[in-house]
């Protein structure tokens, strides 16, 4: 008997100095509700997958918070090994010098198998430098698209099958669906930011901004109040004025989507990764998606739209092991098996070729009509210097302003030319602060 307890005790040593030998790794993030649970799912999978390595992962709050969090924390020297940053703070994370740790050189550091030409090129395009470096690891990527009702596509005589490609059809079908009172308004957005601003010009292949919309270098300045842009927020006035088009509100436009669920809208344009979300809220009719309009006036339209979503930030001043198990996460984070479920449950984009192909395999493209748009829109065409993406310091502030300048014209405060020709000055030195402060 005694000899069991000994064996039992020495057993029992062993395994707690096996836990002990674990490091820990902290991760930060800004995924609440279903996607959080999804998330440490995909943790769990990681850290039962092999026994060197613990990553925690820990809510912060919105994706303002959990960067605010994060850099506090550094101050603090008490900084997590991984961060969850949004796609507009890209910026602020490259400037801040010494305080990275860029994906590419952690992944060579620790000889973990990394090809960047794995993933897709839209998706990562967006965090990488002007020499092709990948400095975060994408994670959540998402791409706006349009959602309709084909229910009152009917009612109205149009083919439900058959999403408006242009603008002109845009208007042309807003107007059929009022007149003949299957719905009272045409269509509503998400995010006049995101959709109708950065995503409406890299769609028409417009520079958002000066060098290279700012993946070039911190002298970068807007320029988003060209003449496409112009026409696009003028014609929106004009839309809403004659109840074609309802605004949905500054930020995210959270007045937008219940607008489309109660068919007051026919459709809505919003991220792809609210695909989830629409289906459950949609239940009263039948739903169709379709690509984003475009102006077909506009030469190189339609050319690729930009992402949104975080990537995932390696912060320095960690301990050697760590950076070790945060290379074998990511490994792990970006093996197909892992981004097509993570893909397929949330409606985020795939980040590599692997992962789209696989979900092409299983079907999962053929069974869920619709879910293919947004990788058919980010892929429609190689990336240029105008569609790549955006990266200027203080462009969370920015988006603000977009938003005030939008609601100043359509109150008739200001024409399109004075709000965008505004968004660019007040815009601008934001971005002049930020410059002097990083230089």
């Amino acid at each position: 008997m005694t000899r069991l307890f000994t064996a039992s005790t020495v057993a029992l040593i062993a395994s707690l100095t096996a836990a002990q030998a674990q490091t820990d790794i902290q991760w930060w993030h800004a995924m609440g509700g279903e996607l959080g649970t999804k998330l440490e799912e995909i943790v769990k999978g990681f850290n039962e997958s092999q026994d060197e390595y613990n990553v925690m992962p820990s809510y912060k709050g919105t994706y303002p918070e959990t960067m605010t969090a994060a850099i506090a924390a550094f101050r603090a020297k008490e900084q997590p090994a991984i961060v969850q940053v949004f796609e507009v703070g890209t910026g602020t994370m490259m400037a801040a010098e010494g305080a990275i740790v860029p994906v590419y050189q952690l992944m060579q550091d620790n000889d973990v198998a990394f090809d960047p030409e794995a993933f897709l090129p839209a998706v990562v395009g967006y965090y990488t430098d002007t020499d092709g470096n990948m400095l975060s690891m994408p994670f959540n990527s998402s791409t706006p698209i349009l959602y309709y009702n084909k229910d009152v596509f009917e009612k109205a005589g149009l083919d439900p099958e058959q999403p408006p490609k242009t603008w002109a059809e845009m208007e042309e079908y807003s107007k059929k669906i009022i007149d003949s009172g299957a719905a009272s308004c045409g269509f509503t957005t998400g995010w006049v930011s995101w959709i109708q601003t950065e995503n409406f010009s890299a769609w028409h292949n417009q520079p958002i901004g000066t060098e290279q919309n700012g993946f070039g270098g911190l002298d970068a300045r807007l320029t988003v109040n060209g003449p496409v842009q112009v026409k696009h927020w003028n014609n929106l006035k004009r839309w809403a004025d004659e109840g074609i088009f309802k605004y949905g509100g500054p930020v995210g436009g959270d007045n937008a989507p219940p607008m489309f669920y109660s068919q007051e809208c026919a459709m809505i344009m919003n991220s792809s990764a609210s695909r989830a979300g629409v289906i459950a809220n949609a239940q009263d009719f039948e739903l169709g998606f379709g690509m984003l309009p475009y102006y077909d006036d506009v030469e190189g339209a339609p050319q690729n739209t930009i992402i949104g979503g975080a990537t995932l930030w390696v912060l320095s001043g960690r301990p050697d092991a760590e950076y070790a198990g945060v290379a074998k996460f990511f490994e792990y984070l970006s093996s197909p098996e892992v981004q097509a479920d993570w893909h397929q449950f949330s409606g985020y984009l795939p980040i590599t070729q692997a992962a789209y192909d696989l979900g092409k395999e299983q079907g999962y493209y053929e069974e869920n009509p619709g879910s293919e748009v947004g990788l058919q829109e980010i892929t429609l065409n190689p990336p240029t210097e105008n569609s790549k993406g955006l990266r200027f310091g203080n462009y969370v502030q920015i988006r603000g302003i977009i938003d005030e300048e939008f609601e100043q014209l359509l109150n008739g405060s200001k024409d399109a030319q004075g709000a965008l020709d505004s968004v660019v000055e007040r815009g601008n030195k934001l971005i002049e602060e930020f410059q002097a402060q990083n230089q």
